[in-house]
């Protein structure tokens, strides 16, 4: 009985072989397990806020920038750097279609979020993407990683907990002085939603450059009540 129920899945295996994604190598994952091991391990030191990297001594202090202008967030977790030869593969999701690297995607996080995060939160939610762009990309590559995300912290998941009210310019098609600028009152917290009172709100993405998008949401979260708002983000851009 169990040879023939995983007969049609081994035979699918041999008709449809997978590949990882960065080396090639013929396995059953998205990326094969050395390539995770090589390129998204973690375990790097973070400003606790922002998540930059930080020197091996201040892992657990805010860095001079979130000190100065201390954003409405108030903690990031990432779970690697925005960098070669992972950004090929959040490009390969976010404008691709390369649904299957979320869970893998999914899974780094959950790791990074074991070892980083002090507390999880009471809930998670996706960046929103406008009206427009979803027509156009057809999925929302955050709510692809906040899917699986959500089911491996065993945390409830609000898909459409907040929504984006303005349709604006692509943040990486706007320069870094602008970007604050780009995406003030883009988000609101929509209607019918489950109340934030003093709750603990998790918002996930594929990756943070800036910080603005994430710090206006988390705006939107603290106005409505929430008393934390922590970020999971699969890549973080390193300043340049």
């Amino acid at each position: 009985m169990l040879l023939s129920s995983s007969l049609p899945r081994m035979l699918l295996r041999a008709l449809l072989p997978s590949s990882c994604a960065l080396c090639g190598a013929v396995q059953e994952a998205a990326v094969c397990r050395p390539c995770s091991l090589a390129y998204a391990a973690g375990g790097r030191p973070r400003c606790p806020c922002c998540a930059n990297p930080a020197a091996l001594g201040d892992a657990d202090r805010r860095c001079g920038a979130c000190l100065a202008d201390p954003p409405a967030f108030d903690a990031t977790v990432a779970a690697c750097d925005y960098a070669a030869p992972l950004d090929g593969l959040v490009l390969g999701l976010k404008f691709s279609a390369r649904l299957a690297l979320a869970p893998w995607m999914a899974e780094r996080l959950r790791e990074a979020v074991v070892i980083d995060a002090p507390s999880l939160p009471d809930l998670l939610c996706p960046v929103p993407l406008g009206p427009r762009r979803l027509v156009e990309r057809g999925y929302n590559q955050a709510l692809e990683l906040a899917r699986p995300l959500a089911q491996g912290l065993d945390i409830p998941l609000a898909p459409r907990l907040l929504e984006r009210v303005l349709e604006t310019a692509a943040q990486s098609g706007v320069t870094p002085g602008e970007r604050r600028r780009n995406v003030r009152g883009a988000f609101a917290l929509a209607d019918g939603q489950v109340p934030l009172a003093g709750r603990h709100v998790g918002v996930v993405d594929d990756v943070m450059t800036s910080g603005h998008t994430l710090d206006e949401l988390a705006g939107v979260l603290k106005r409505a009540g929430a008393a934390r708002v922590t970020n999971f983000v699969f890549a973080r851009t390193p300043p340049h």
